[in-house]
């Protein structure tokens, strides 16, 4: 093998070891708790408001932490950054599992949160340092299947499987925080990228962390792709948390609830490879997310209408491009005029920053109208999404 086609090895390698760290470490360990809340709330006596805090606090700390673990990923590099991140989210992970009542799992999603937040802005980078930008759309795409992979199989195996093998959900979530910390391993021992060390060395050079910062804000379509996430990923957090409590609420099984959330991301993991193929294709990214964010709102407000069998329709329509969505919105990203792979990490970080104020605001929100009608909480989240829709459209003209 000659030293071109031991780096194209190496490279797969890198996106791999993303891909999983997307699964187990970001994923698995996040969406379990949707189906886990009923026993959860059984135990510790759980209000269905509670529950929507509990859930939206995941997101409150990367209001901060997601800025800045992209700026420490920019300054430091991502592969060590990445290796403390695994380390600490197995910590934090775990810590959930020993909760005893709403203050102190309250507690440690927040401390969970913080850790979690850092990882999609440094798996992300590391695509923009090791591909190009003919291939970035699809290493994206893998990466977020990953992060599909994750959410399918934490939402279809935590509840009906897991729990009943390792004897309730406090084992679940400490099992998920042994895996977040085996993942420290690999990511210590990988060599960095042949770009990384040199824009590290630029970035001590030339700016400091604030001087980054101030650059990367000054830029208006970073602030405008973060309130498009604001409102679309709060609309996916929200239905996301909400979903299973509903449909049991309304006679469901536990096992038929549970699945809605495993067919949301199951045709989400299907679908992201071939729409980041598509977004490849020259001028095809700004039309790819804007038919992609429409479909969630369309499948959104479904939830709300519809009965029986159509939910798993709605349910398909709306989960039919969440991760390729999230492919191709942090290619966007990163190819915005004067951030690139150097300043991806704090870039990424911003808008997953606003983002983060979104799933916090959106799901104990949203839940607090079920109260006047079931339904009322979906028309909520899809309301929130359409206006992320249009600052989508705002950031991605010609003038922006």
């Amino acid at each position: 093998m000659n030293n071109n086609d031991h780096e194209t090895a190496y490279r797969w390698y890198v996106l791999t070891l993303a891909a999983l760290t997307h699964t187990f470490v970001a994923a698995m360990p996040l969406m379990c708790l949707p189906v886990l809340f009923q026993e959860i709330s059984n135990d510790l006596g759980l209000s269905l408001v509670q529950i929507g805090v509990v859930w939206g606090l995941v997101s409150l700390p990367g209001v901060v932490t997601s800025l800045a673990g992209g700026m420490i990923g920019d300054r430091f590099g991502v592969r060590r950054t990445l290796t403390i991140i695994c380390g600490l989210a197995g910590i934090t992970s775990a810590l959930r599992g020993c909760s005893i009542n709403f203050l102190t799992l309250s507690a440690t999603m927040f401390l969970f949160g913080m850790v979690r937040q850092m990882i999609p802005m440094n798996v992300h980078k590391t695509c923009g340092l090791w591909f190009s930008s003919r291939q970035l759309g699809l290493a994206n795409g893998v990466v977020s299947m990953g992060m599909a992979l994750g959410f399918m199989a934490g939402s279809m195996l935590s509840a009906t499987f897991l729990s009943p093998w390792l004897g309730g959900w406090r084992n679940v979530l400490f099992f998920y925080g042994a895996i977040c910390l085996g993942l420290t391993l690999p990511w210590h021992f990988l060599r960095p990228a042949s770009g990384e060390l040199k824009h590290s060395s630029e970035s001590r050079s030339a700016r400091s962390l604030r001087q980054t910062l101030v650059d990367v804000m000054q830029i208006k379509a970073v602030w405008l792709l973060g309130l498009a996430l604001f409102g679309i990923s709060g609309c996916v957090q929200g239905t996301l948390g909400y979903l299973p409590l509903y449909l049991r609420g309304i006679g469901w099984a536990q096992t038929a609830a549970d699945g809605t959330l495993a067919a949301f991301h199951g045709v989400s993991l299907l679908c992201v490879i071939p729409l980041a193929l598509w977004s490849d294709r020259p001028g095809a990214r700004k039309r790819v997310l804007l038919i992609t964010t429409l479909m969630l709102i369309l499948g959104v407000v479904l939830l709300a209408l519809v009965n029986s069998v159509m939910i798993w329709g709605a349910v398909i329509i709306a989960g039919f491009a969440r991760d390729g969505f999230m492919a191709i919105f942090m290619t966007t990203v990163i190819e915005i005029k004067g951030i690139g792979s150097a300043y991806a990490g704090t870039a990424i970080g911003l808008v997953m920053s606003v983002m983060g104020l979104g799933n916090l605001l959106a799901p104990p929100l949203g839940n607090s109208l079920a109260g006047m009608s079931p339904g009322w909480p979906f028309l909520f989240w899809a309301l929130l999404a359409a206006a992320g829709l249009y600052s989508l459209h705002l950031a991605l003209s010609p003038e922006s």
